[in-house]
C-alpha cells in the first residue's frame, strides 16, 4: 500500500477521525464530536496518513505540548484495512522523530500497543512520574 504522511491540520478528514474515535477506539467513546473537533483545533501538532491512490485518510495522531520540553501523544490510530503496512510507524516517526519535538519528553497512555511505542523509545515511567487520573 502506498501512502504519504504529513502534518497539515487542514488536510485532516475530521469525519474519519470522529468515526474511528467514536466507534472503534476503546479510549475515545466518552467524547462528543465537538470535543474531538476542539482537540484537533487546539492540538500542538497533528499528523495524518493518506492513501496515495485516492487521498483517503488512513491514520492519525495528535499531540499537545508546551512547545519547549514535553509532549503528550494521543489518539493514534490506523484504520483496520491499512494495518500491517507500516502506516502507524510512519505516523509516529513523523510526529516524534522528524518533527519539532524530537528532543522532548514524550508521554502517552495505551492498553494495547506497547511494542509499537517501545520501538520509539517509550518505557514505563520512572519514579519521578505521578498522575492524577480523570475522575470517573
Amino acid at each position: 500500500m502506498e501512502f504519504e504522511v504529513d502534518d497539515s491540520r487542514d488536510r485532516v478528514d475530521r469525519d474519519v477521525v470522529w468515526n474511528f474515535l467514536s466507534t472503534q477506539a476503546y479510549w475515545g467513546g466518552w467524547r462528543r464530536r465537538e470535543h474531538v473537533e476542539r482537540q484537533i483545533d487546539l492540538a500542538w501538532r497533528v499528523v495524518g496518513a493518506y492513501r496515495k491512490s485516492d487521498g483517503r485518510q488512513i491514520g492519525f495522531a495528535r499531540a499537545f505540548s508546551d512547545g519547549v520540553a514535553g509532549a503528550y501523544l494521543a489518539d493514534v490510530f490506523v484504520l483496520p484495512e491499512a494495518r500491517g503496512h507500516g502506516v502507524g510507524k510512519a505516523v509516529l516517526r513523523t510526529m516524534i522523530e522528524d518533527g519539532p519535538g524530537r528532543d522532548f519528553r514524550w508521554m502517552l497512555h495505551t492498553d494495547d500497543a506497547h511494542g509499537l511505542y517501545r520501538a520509539f523509545g517509550f518505557t514505563e515511567p520512572d519514579t519521578t512520574y505521578l498522575e492524577r487520573p480523570r475522575p470517573a
